[in-house]
């Protein structure tokens, strides 16, 4: 549900609920709409957006590993794994 406040008749703001949702893609949280003669504020925010974390493993881009194969997993496991720590001794 989206928490709509301001001075502004329940059908213009369906309007511009529709408008900010549409032009940007994406579902509004709350909004607040400020008539002032021709002019019109309108202070909006967005839901978040979940966020899956996205990595480059052996050649793939993956979110998990949760569907890879043994062989596949094993070859993640052999990996070198670099740390921002470990080069930031070497240059000290």
């Amino acid at each position: 549900m989206i928490q709509v406040t301001g001075n502004a008749p329940e059908r213009e703001q369906k309007r511009y609920i529709s408008y900010l949702e549409n032009k940007y893609n994406r579902k509004l949280e709350s909004l607040d709409i400020q008539v002032d003669g021709e002019y019109v504020d309108l202070n909006y925010r967005f839901a978040p957006v979940p966020f899956e974390r996205i990595r480059r493993i052996t050649g793939y881009l993956v979110g998990t590993m949760d569907n890879w194969n043994d062989a596949k997993s094993m070859e993640e496991n052999d990996r070198v794994k670099h740390s921002l720590a470990s080069s930031q001794k070497e240059i000290l």
